[in-house]
């Protein structure tokens, strides 16, 4: 029988998707997340500054 093992965050995913699925809520794992996504945000900003993409985004799109 072979097993085959998901990278560490494809699986912490399916697991976050499986309890989302089912309704369940971890305010932990949501507090954690919003950690992480707030220093990899600031890890960008001082690595390559900011970026504002989304005005001209919007722009390329109407003109479209």
């Amino acid at each position: 029988m072979s097993t085959t093992t998901l990278p560490t965050g494809q699986q912490e995913l399916n697991e976050v998707m499986s309890r989302l699925i089912k309704g369940i809520r971890d305010p932990e794992a949501g507090r954690k997340a919003r950690e992480d996504m707030d220093r990899m945000r600031e890890e960008t900003r001082n690595r390559i500054g900011t970026v504002d993409v989304a005005v001209d985004l919007v722009r390329d799109a109407r003109n479209q």
